[in-house]
């Protein structure tokens, strides 16, 4: 069983052949699939599930904190079910690609106190932004 299933069936929440689709679909590593990849995906698997039911499904994991909601650049909004492990992104920024990185240290031990303002940060956010190795590839 996968780890967002897992937590979903700690929590009590009710798991109906789509929600489980849903669920499936976001399983793993480096996942940052758009709604509409989601409902590609789950569709596969799923054929009668209908888009409304993926974006409802999706906004209610967002709200239960089990799955991020990701935003680049103006580009689709993407879903990261990495929601329990701290992690940075490391963004492409031709192609849009996303992937999970975990640097070593504290990121708020870069921002001096001085530079607080008086504020009590209470989370801190990274992106990282280059080409990926395709889109290189590419380019070259």
């Amino acid at each position: 069983m996968s780890d967002l299933l897992e937590r979903l069936r700690t929590r009590g929440w009710r798991l109906t052949a789509q929600r489980r689709v849903v669920a499936e679909v976001l399983d793993g590593d480096h996942v940052h699939l758009t709604a509409d990849e989601v409902h590609a995906r789950a569709a596969r698997l799923l054929p009668e599930i209908s888009r409304a039911t993926v974006y409802n499904t999706l906004g209610e994991l967002v709200t239960l904190g089990e799955v991020l909601e990701v935003s680049t650049d103006g580009r689709a909004r993407r879903y990261d079910p990495n929601a329990h492990h701290a992690h940075q992104h490391l963004v492409c920024s031709h192609c849009g690609t996303i992937r999970d990185v975990h640097p070593v240290g504290d990121p708020l031990a870069a921002l001096p106190s001085g530079e607080r303002f008086g504020f009590t940060v209470s989370d801190v956010e990274v992106t990282y932004r280059g080409t990926c190795p395709d889109c290189s590839a590419t380019a070259a």
